[in-house]
């Protein structure tokens, strides 16, 4: 049993702790009916009793009953052209790179774990009414209202774009609530990407070539698709920008430095900034 597993088993919401992380959540800005995409560090926010269900149970209390939570929920462990299954073959032979590749697991968005994600993103993932978008690399998880309408569309060659659960959370006037994470775990930045206004003068994203597995009807299938090479080496400097450009609420959810800012503008606002910056 992993690290995370055994906190989702004992996690139960404080009702103290649920006042205390309500309190800071709505000083940071966080406010009721707004949909929210969550990035978080538990591990930074200190001790929490109660852990992520606490943490849920905040969230909830703040954003009310209209709004819906929104984590990544992403997966790379059934695809050989991720940098984990090279990582981890790294040395092997094509011949035990073939065999490794063989025993790599089909995605399925009722039962897989998600990776990477943290804790508090793979304990909304498994509550009762949750809903996972069916993308086998970056899905996302959702809770509420809307969790349905939100995770419906998730087109295989769209990794983080418009025809992912992010395309929806602009449209929606969400919020992005960075908590104890900095800009390079910010996916809704990915969006930008997208945009035909942000390849100036760099062009359109270069294509590349996926692989990876799924499961129907209990079945492993294989799926190579094309899509764009997504880049967030330059997010730190983006950031950067994003905080001296836009309004951006700061302030400690727990121990954990947050932000809370609106996705939407952060997205418009890196498309030009991304069209300015980056280079051929």
């Amino acid at each position: 049993m992993t690290r995370v597993d055994r906190a989702i088993l004992v996690s139960r919401a404080d009702p103290a702790e649920v006042d205390r992380l309500a309190a800071d959540l709505t000083a940071l800005g966080v406010r009721a009916g707004r949909d929210l995409l969550v990035h978080c560090s538990m591990r930074r926010m200190g001790p929490v009793a109660g852990g992520p269900a606490t943490l849920l149970a905040a969230l909830r209390r703040v954003a009310g009953p209209a709004a819906t939570v929104v984590v990544p929920a992403q997966t790379a462990g059934n695809s050989p052209t991720s940098p984990a299954f090279r990582a981890a073959t790294e040395g092997l032979d094509a011949a035990g790179r073939a065999a490794y590749e063989a025993r790599l697991p089909g995605f399925d968005p009722a039962t897989t774990p998600s990776e990477g994600m943290g804790i508090f993103a793979e304990y909304l993932r498994r509550q009762p009414g949750a809903a996972r978008s069916g993308h086998p690399l970056t899905s996302f998880a959702a809770i509420g209202r809307r969790a349905a309408e939100f995770t419906a569309v998730h087109d295989l060659d769209c990794h983080l774009g418009e025809r992912s659960p992010l395309g929806r959370l602009y449209r929606a006037g969400a919020a992005v609530l960075l908590l104890g994470v900095d800009y390079t775990r910010c996916t809704a930045l990915h969006l930008a990407e997208y945009r035909p206004e942000a390849r100036r003068p760099a062009g359109p994203p270069p294509q590349r070539a996926y692989r990876c597995y799924v499961l129907v009807a209990g079945r492993r299938e294989r799926r190579d698709f094309l899509a764009p090479s997504l880049d967030m080496s330059d997010f730190s400097a983006l950031g950067a920008a994003i905080d001296a450009g836009l309004p951006v609420g700061r302030g400690l959810v727990g121990s954990a430095p947050t932000r809370l800012l609106d996705l939407r503008d952060a997205v418009d606002f890196a498309t030009t900034w991304m069209a300015g910056h980056r280079r051929p």
